[in-house]
């Protein structure tokens, strides 16, 4: 197989044949015509034949120049093609975020719509599920997901720890002020079990008992695999839910859930972000990056405020 030539070195070759001149391909190059020489006799040593002949004060292409130059040129005009054509795909693909399906509705989906619209123009395609994604192979840029599958991606960092507290609609307690804990009990109790390989979040049993209120066994009515379904069942008014605070943080902003004993208990991993390091070239893909990155740390100072500042006055 023949080597290839010096790509700088064809693309001086094929200015020469075209403008018929050192001179007049130095000036459509922005160099010298030294370096437009030193360039020519690059590519001849590589090929093994002389390209050009010098006529007067111009040169003219050789029989082996000219047929180089016929094949030279279209190849280039080729590669410019390809260029134009990578450029306008990264710029109409637009970013796709990967995540688990309550992340999607609950915290990044929400946030997302904001971060766009200060964006201007960007498309943003948000995939909600449970299976990770292979970056670099299938068409995601990002992956927010949680806990020990972090050790999956080449590229990743963690976002946030984050915290359940027990929440229900105003509109349960019917106007009634609970005074201890205990007293949730009397009220149905919503479960979320992720099932599957994650470690789950922590239930009522351990709830009660971090406040030294062993109560036994604790069965919920209803359980739920998705944390979404469950915290939209408490705004529906049908019970208690322990809710993440990166998602009940817009329902209790809205007044829609309310937290009557503010003791928090953290999950037992965190949420990370992984990403294709090809995402960063696509436009406002570093900037997604950060965001993301930024979203994270906020989520993780979240956690340190008192309800108070989180949820709507009453």
């Amino acid at each position: 197989m023949a080597q290839l030539p010096p790509l700088r070195a064809v693309q001086v070759f094929a200015a020469v044949g075209q403008t018929g001149s050192i001179t007049g391909a130095a000036r459509e190059l922005g160099i010298s015509a030294g370096a437009v020489s030193q360039q020519i006799k690059l590519l001849e040593g590589a090929l093994g034949v002389r390209l050009l002949e010098r006529r007067g004060k111009g040169v003219v292409l050789t029989l082996w120049g000219a047929a180089y130059h016929d094949g030279v040129v279209a190849a280039l005009h080729r590669l410019t093609k390809a260029g134009e054509e990578l450029e306008r795909l990264r710029s109409e693909a637009g970013l796709t975020i990967s995540t688990l399906s309550s992340l999607a509705t609950k915290w990044l989906g929400p946030a997302l719509f904001d971060w766009r619209q200060q964006q201007g123009e960007i498309a943003i395609h948000l995939i909600g599920s449970e299976a990770e994604p292979r970056l670099g192979s299938d068409p995601v840029d990002f992956r927010v997901s949680y806990g020990h599958r972090i050790r999956q991606y080449q590229h990743a960092a963690v976002l946030f720890t984050d915290q359940v507290v027990p929440v229900c609609a105003p509109g349960l307690l019917a106007g009634r002020t609970l005074a201890a804990p205990r007293e949730i009990l009397e009220y149905p109790l919503i479960g979320i079990d992720w099932m599957g390989e994650f470690l789950p979040p922590p239930g009522w049993a351990q709830w009660f008992a971090a406040l030294g209120l062993p109560v036994g066994r604790v069965a919920p009515g209803m359980s739920f695999s998705l944390s979404s379904v469950a915290i939209d069942a408490a705004v529906a008014g049908r019970g208690f839910v322990l809710g993440q605070l990166s998602m009940v943080a817009e329902d209790l902003a809205a007044g829609r859930l309310m937290v009557p004993f503010d003791h928090r208990l953290p999950v037992p991993e965190p949420y990370f972000l992984a990403w294709d390091m090809a995402a960063l070239d696509r436009p406002l893909g570093r900037a997604l990056h950060s965001w993301l990155l930024a979203l994270g740390r906020q989520q993780g100072l979240t956690a340190a405020m008192p309800i108070t500042e989180l949820a709507a006055p009453r």
